[in-house]
């Protein structure tokens, strides 16, 4: 009798166990993370009898032994591949749409035809003063826009430079957290309901890591994951307990690198994938953008003060240069401020004469000045669209792999009712075991 009173009071714990962890997965059915969980029930058994007879199997009830995760750690790191790499690419979008604002927004091919447009209009009446002042007004709308475009590109990679530091310190962060979960794993009972919120905790976490860069992952068998940041040969950032640091730089020429420092030792990281990356992607074509528009700007002032010295001004003196440069190629200015001093005519030539701003339409077609400007944003352009269209595919992988997880570890509350009623008529079978046991004792005492 006593043993039909221990199955039906273990059967009652046992689905109360049961029951609460349906419970907790209808309860979490749409918090972001949460992975489905199960009550593993296993049967009690004992064995009686002597060394020289044959011992006899007795069973005595269920037990709950512990709390299973529906994860599938293939599919979680599909997932962090693939928005490591739609991250990637989004982020070089991002930036590479600042760098074409930034090349656009001075409208410094249509300035540069404008001044030339000048030159041409002058050169049908060199003696006008109005159509002098006009070229000098439109040199100086060029140097204002190749200025303005410096500064723009200058602006997007000291932007870049801030972000990047933020999405480092961000990995950071979330690497401390991850140390922490991982020392919580170790300290917590294999298969309990602790152990499985701290391992979505580190799910979370890695997955919003493989955001930032591409990360390779390796969890030992209380579950505590180490992280390298950059693939599987990348330097270690996370290793149990123990979380290092992640630094970004940015040196005079534009190369980006990336550093850990962990445990008082220092090891390159080159992240191929995340936010990051895209960063360094979009870093490199900052660097490419600026390093095009030095040479335009260099060749152009330097080409049209050549023609300025090879030219007689109106009053008969030779030509003054027109722009000079500052700090950096694109920081012009114009230092022919009388219009007077624009060189239209040959040497030697009279006041009338043209002949040297014959010269400067040369010039404008050797330089090639708009079309380089042109190609430079429809470079810029074509690079925008094609990480666009690789954004799309991306997206789509992404949300795939994050369909097939979730299908395999997201709460279907269709199933859960199912479990809930099924638990629940357990949980009601092994109380009524327990009542028909008392009963029954009551009636043999009775009896007595």
């Amino acid at each position: 009798m006593s043993d039909l009173l221990s199955i039906g009071a273990s059967g009652v714990r046992a689905y109360q166990s049961a029951l609460g962890t349906v419970s907790d997965n209808i309860a979490n059915a749409q918090t972001p993370g949460y992975t489905r969980r199960a009550a593993t029930l296993a049967e009690v058994v004992s064995t009686s009898g002597s060394i020289t007879h044959s011992r006899a199997v007795e069973q005595n009830g269920v037990v709950a032994t512990g709390v299973s995760r529906s994860a599938d750690a293939f599919k979680a790191a599909a997932v962090r591949v693939a928005g490591s790499d739609l991250a990637r690419t989004q982020t070089a979008a991002t930036w590479l749409t600042q760098v074409q604002g930034a090349l656009t927004g001075n409208d410094l091919g249509d300035r540069l035809t404008g001044f030339f447009a000048a030159a041409t209009t002058l050169s049908a009446d060199p003696t006008s003063t109005a159509a002098r002042s006009a070229m000098l007004e439109a040199g100086t709308g060029v140097a204002n826009a190749f200025a303005g475009t410096g500064r723009a590109l200058d602006q997007a990679a000291s932007d870049l430079d801030g972000t990047a530091d933020d999405a480092a310190a961000k990995l950071n962060s979330l690497g401390a957290a991850l140390a922490k979960v991982n020392d919580g794993l170790g300290r917590t009972a294999p298969s309990s309901a602790a152990g499985a919120g701290l391992a979505d905790q580190r799910d979370a976490l890695l997955e919003q890591m493989s955001a930032l860069s591409d990360i390779a992952v390796q969890t030992d068998a209380l579950g505590r994951a180490s992280v390298r940041v950059g693939g599987a040969s990348g330097a270690t950032l996370v290793e149990n307990g123990d979380a290092g640091t992640l630094t970004y730089a940015r040196d005079d020429t534009g190369t980006v690198s990336f550093a850990v420092h962990r445990d008082g030792e220092t090891s390159a990281a080159t992240p191929s994938g995340g936010a990051l990356a895209g960063m360094a992607d979009a870093a490199s074509r900052i660097v490419d953008a600026r390093a095009a528009l030095n040479q335009l700007a260099s060749s152009f002032a330097a080409g049209v003060n050549a023609v300025q010295a090879a030219g007689q001004d109106a009053n008969g003196q030779a030509g003054a240069a027109m722009f000079a440069t500052g700090a950096t190629p694109t920081d012009l200015s114009l230092t022919l401020t009388d219009p007077a001093g624009v060189a239209a005519a040959s040497n030697g030539g009279g006041a009338r004469d043209n002949g040297n701003l014959a010269k400067l339409a040369s010039l404008r077609q050797s330089g090639g000045f708009e079309t380089k400007v042109t190609d430079l944003v429809s470079d810029t352009a074509a690079a925008l669209s094609a990480k666009q269209t690789v954004a799309a595919a991306q997206t789509s992988i992404h949300d795939g792999a994050v369909a097939t997880r979730d299908a395999q570890s997201g709460v279907n509350l269709d199933d859960e009712a199912v479990n809930l009623l099924r638990f629940q008529q357990a949980y009601s079978a092994s109380s009524r075991v327990i009542q028909v046991a008392r009963e029954t004792l009551q009636s043999i005492l009775d009896i007595h």
